[in-house]
């Protein structure tokens, strides 16, 4: 299905994702979401790519594990962070009542909406009461196929769609921001910041 497209371009670009992300600036977000949560907090980054955000995590003193469904992008992750990062599938999430707060930038944006669901649901499962989530999709009512990956699209009205078939998880903060990659600055993203009830 999706799945394996998707993996198979992280685990084949791996090296250029890399590079590509492991540097952009992203401190306001990070530290937007850092905010809500005390320190020394337990993190999970869902689908951490190349670990920047894991280790700036680490840097401001908290707790963290990373996991990524590509093999390759966890090699990477785990060398640059100096944490070892799990190879693991959203769906495979099992946790329960663990995580103070759950960061998943530009990550889950790639399973399908059903699947979509069922991940938000686990996510929610996963966090401690009045946990929170970050999560970002790009801007709009795509979903499919798109430069090799899939990816399912959100605006506020989509989303709050789906997450009315989510118990417990609800809407804190949102808000749409341009691309932080320079190149790409003209692409808009919805970022989320849900709270479990």
């Amino acid at each position: 299905m999706e799945h394996n497209n998707t993996l198979a371009y992280y685990n084949d670009y791996a090296d250029e994702f890399y590079h590509s992300t492991v540097s952009v600036e992203f401190a306001a977000t990070q530290d937007r979401f850092l905010e809500k949560l005390k320190k020394g907090s337990y993190i999970l980054d869902f689908g951490c790519g190349s670990g920047r955000d894991t280790k700036y995590f680490l840097e401001q003193g908290y707790h963290v594990e990373a996991i990524d469904g590509s093999a390759e992008l966890c090699k990477r992750a785990s060398q640059y962070t100096g944490i070892q990062v799990k190879q693991m599938l959203f769906e495979e999430l099992a946790a329960v009542d663990k995580y103070d707060g759950i960061w998943a930038c530009s990550s889950i944006l790639h399973l399908s909406v059903d699947l979509l669901a069922k991940v938000m649901q686990k996510m929610g499962t996963a966090l401690r009461e009045k946990g929170i989530i970050y999560t970002s999709f790009k801007y709009g009512i795509f979903s499919g196929e798109r430069n090799g990956r899939f990816f399912t699209d959100m605006t506020e009205t989509t989303f709050e769609g789906l997450l009315r078939g989510t118990t417990g998880l609800e809407v804190e903060e949102q808000w749409v921001s341009s691309d932080v990659r320079p190149e790409r600055s003209e692409e808009k993203w919805l970022n989320l910041i849900l709270r479990k009830r």
